[in-house]
């Protein structure tokens, strides 16, 4: 299934005058207050409040433009798998500093001249533990620093596939680190600027026993264990306040995954030992943002791959809407 970036938007809203406000960003003046939605990519801190929860439901269409090969160079793509999903993200504050979350994903995928999968697909399931171990300080330019750690639930189809278009799952049970940084500034005019600087990497628990037909790429008959790669991406956002309600939003992403091993075999006995090679992507996604109050907003933008190798390149429609309660 196609992916837009190995780790989707985690945006929330933050009001940002270092009053509790849920999204845990400040800005250098009480007396000003600049209201967001977040980022499409940028994964967001710890809220700032115990017991506010934040629920953000992702739609996007992604559709394969072409294919970059071991040298970066553009190919064609007869037939890529274009996919409309729901990622929706849960965030509860159990302390002030400390959060939960969950980000589970519904996808359905189909080829123009073959199949789709056979019905709406869920996705492995993650759930983070995320700790601010460091408030911001605007006036002493210190930025919020926040770490999350987690495992991500092989919940999602991956062997005994009846369709290869079904794998949307890993199998293994992955663990999740991140750690991010946020920091405002006002501009001239007032106009206030948000960087988020983030990296990631996901590590798998352990194998995934595998048969017949699966995410791996195996066919009917075949027998064995997949070893998934490592993987993660790392990259930094900006968001432009062009005024309290209204908010620009761009992030540029680098996206890298080691190839997986597989061992066992196939349907007429022979030994199958393979690694699949790694994949990289430079990825870019402008927005715009809109929030009617400092709880409610929506985003709207596109996420485009444009460099990378063995990878399928594509461009990602999607749209979102933000609460806080």
């Amino acid at each position: 299934m196609l992916l837009c970036g190995v780790l989707p938007a985690l945006p929330l809203h933050a009001a940002g005058t270092g009053n509790g406000s849920a999204g845990g960003s400040q800005v250098p003046s009480p007396a000003y207050e600049q209201w967001y939605t977040g980022s499409l990519i940028s994964p967001s801190g710890a809220l700032t409040q115990k017991g506010v929860f934040a629920w953000e439901p992702y739609f996007t269409y992604s559709t394969p433009t072409g294919f970059l090969d071991s040298g970066g160079h553009g190919q064609p793509i007869h037939d890529g798998m274009h996919e409309i999903s729901n990622f929706t993200l849960y965030k509860y504050a159990i302390t002030n500093a400390i959060s939960i979350q969950t980000t589970p994903t519904l996808s359905y995928g189909w080829r123009k001249h073959g199949d789709t999968t056979s019905g709406a697909k869920i996705g492995d399931v993650p759930v983070d533990v995320m700790w601010r171990y460091l408030d911001a300080d605007p006036r002493r330019l210190i930025p919020a620093l926040s770490i999350f750690a987690g495992v991500a639930f092989p919940t999602g189809d991956y062997r005994n596939l009846g369709r290869s278009e079904d794998g949307v799952g890993s199998g293994a049970y992955t663990f999740r680190l991140a750690l991010t940084e946020q920091s405002t500034y006002v501009l001239p005019g007032h106009h206030a600027l948000r960087l988020r600087v983030w990296g990631t990497w996901r590590h798998a628990l352990g194998a995934a026993r595998i048969t017949n037909t699966s995410s791996y790429g195996t066919t009917s008959g075949f027998r064995g264990a997949a070893h998934p790669g490592m993987y993660g991406e790392s990259g930094f956002s900006l968001e432009y306040g062009i005024n309290q309600k209204w908010v620009l939003a761009m992030d540029l992403a680098r996206d890298w995954a080691d190839g997986a091993y597989i061992h066992g075999r196939n349907a007429q006995g022979r030994l199958i030992r393979t690694t699949g090679d790694g994949s990289g992507d430079w990825m870019v996604a402008p927005a715009i943002e809109y929030n009617w109050s400092p709880r409610f907003g929506i985003i709207a933008g596109v996420s485009a791959l444009f460099a990378g190798h063995n990878t399928a390149r594509v461009l990602c429609p999607q749209f979102a809407f933000n609460s806080v309660f």
